[in-house]
């Protein structure tokens, strides 16, 4: 079994915020997070699978950095993550970087093909904080 890492850097904005919750309860839990904030993010996506003796690669890296480009640089790159993308508006899902490290994974998962699976995802904000998403066993 081979593993390949891609990175996929963009920059965009977020805030913490449950519409349900009062903005006393917003502030206790998420503090100074419920402002909106910029990130330069780094996403690592990691894909494993047998080595293609044909190739000698593990994945297409074309077909892995066009779905890349689809899946998180122009979906997530120069916009509010809080209010244009839909999947992270009001009510749904929070963009903490664990939740944005599972839906990356999810959407790469969906769209590779090919023998390669992805394993792994991590999301950076910053030099100081990174979550990640490994695929269940």
């Amino acid at each position: 079994m081979f593993a390949l890492t891609r990175r996929v850097s963009f920059t965009a904005s977020h805030r913490y915020w449950r519409s349900d919750w009062s903005a006393v309860r917003n502030e206790q839990h998420f503090g100074a997070a419920t402002a909106s904030h910029p990130h330069d993010y780094a996403c690592d996506v990691t894909v494993s699978g047998p080595l293609d003796e044909e190739t000698g690669m593990v994945v297409d890296l074309g077909l892995l950095d066009r779905i890349l480009d689809r899946e998180v640089r122009s979906r997530f790159h120069g916009v509010d993550i809080t209010t244009q993308v839909p999947e992270f508006g009001d009510g749904k899902l929070i963009p903490t970087g664990e939740n944005l490290a599972r839906f990356i994974f999810e959407r790469v998962a969906a769209s590779l093909t090919g023998t390669a699976r992805v394993t792994g995802v991590i999301v950076r904000e910053d030099a100081t904080i990174s979550s990640e998403y490994r695929a269940p066993e």
